[in-house]
């Protein structure tokens, strides 16, 4: 089997799927690429054993044929090769000879047909959604999903579709973000959830424009297809929580205030919180927030002061600053409102201007005061 590509097209192609591959995996044979040739197109296939994906492109070659290829030896000589034809020589014993311009490499590749098969698209429900608002829905919730194992349903996100939108949900039980999108709509009421990776892969290899996406889903897996990338993973099978019970009704007292300048204090004061809980206490009483945290180990303190609207009775409530610094990335307006009751009720960060086709929703969880 015989074919011929550019060097630079086949790295950009393997470098959107090559994130699949683990350093340390179970079957050697997960290191490898999976390479497909059916007459001029070149089917490229990466996979974990529960995410695949996998990228055409199209090659001179006269033969079909298939072969794996060791990933990073592939990919560490392509980075180093000028842009250039190559031609891949492979014979019946999987040894695999690239030449390019003046250079021969060979490396030993393995039997196909031990290569993992993947998921078949059978029994599925679909839709389709933009590129650009997938894109945005991870990037707003993928930061408050759960990396603890013993709770394998916050470590995804969940997807909640009917007629009339899509929700993305995350939570890690100290913060939830929900993410509504209105202008597209789903066959039928569902829900599933889909693993941090997968998400994380997609969110690397879609760009940011109004491409449509057809996204398939059935009971264990969801497809996810774009011009000449495809991608499937295995979805989690537990439980989500029941979110909707922690979002507070009536949180009547709000803070409207300036994202940057909030955000830019929290990273200041938050330098001096202790290390461990990065408690950062919010006074609040008139037009005036003040900001304060403390490391009693090591005598660490920093205030400060700022401009706020406020609407409500004085408050003190105390936050994690990482979370609040990391929701606060996610609102994309100049101005966030803080909703707020008593110091140890959620707190609900929004933007003061949104999209018509979205909303979105943020709750960070009060830290205890330390009296």
């Amino acid at each position: 089997m015989k074919f011929i590509v550019s060097s630079s097209a086949l790295l950009k192609q393997l470098q959107q799927i090559s994130g699949v591959i683990n350093a340390n995996t179970v079957l050697p044979i997960l290191e490898d690429f999976l390479f497909e040739i059916d007459k001029n197109r070149l089917t490229v296939v990466a996979t974990d054993l529960e995410t695949v994906m996998k990228v055409q492109m199209d090659v001179e070659a006269k033969d079909t044929g298939r072969v794996c290829i060791p990933a990073k030896i592939l990919m560490d000589s392509l980075k180093n090769i000028p842009d250039q034809p190559l031609t891949f020589n492979i014979d019946k014993n999987y040894s695999v000879e690239i030449t390019s311009d003046n250079g021969k490499y060979k490396v030993m590749g393995e039997n196909p047909d031990n290569f993992p098969k993947e998921p078949v698209a059978d029994d599925t429900s679909n839709f389709t959604i933009s590129s650009a608002a997938l894109v945005t829905a991870i990037n707003k919730t993928l930061f408050a999903v759960s990396s603890d194992d013993l709770r394998p349903a916050m470590t995804g996100v969940f997807f909640e579709m009917d007629k009339k939108g899509l929700q993305f949900v995350a939570t890690d039980a100290h913060r939830l973000v929900r993410y509504k999108r209105k202008d597209v709509s789903c066959p039928k009421t569902d829900s599933l959830i889909v693993p941090k990776k997968p998400l994380n892969l997609l969110k690397g290899a879609l760009p940011v424009n109004e491409d449509e996406l057809t996204v398939s889903y059935n009971s264990n897996h969801l497809f996810v297809k774009h011009g000449t990338t495809q991608m499937s993973c295995r979805l989690i099978d537990a439980r989500f929580p029941d979110y909707k019970v922690v979002i507070p009704a009536d949180n009547p007292y709000k803070l409207t205030i300036t994202k940057s300048d909030f955000q830019s204090a929290l990273r200041r004061v938050s330098v001096f919180s202790n290390k461990s809980t990065n408690q950062v206490v919010l006074n609040i009483s008139g037009s005036e927030l003040q900001l304060a945290a403390q490391d009693v180990d090591f005598s660490f303190e920093g205030t400060e002061r700022m401009k706020c609207q406020y609407d409500g009775e004085d408050l003190a409530i105390a936050f994690n600053a990482k979370f609040l610094i990391e929701m606060l990335n996610a609102a994309e307006s100049d101005d966030v409102v803080v909703e707020l009751s008593t110091p140890t009720k959620a707190g609900i960060i929004k933007p003061t201007e949104q999209d018509e086709n979205e909303e979105m929703l943020m709750l960070v969880m009060p830290l205890m005061l330390n009296s």
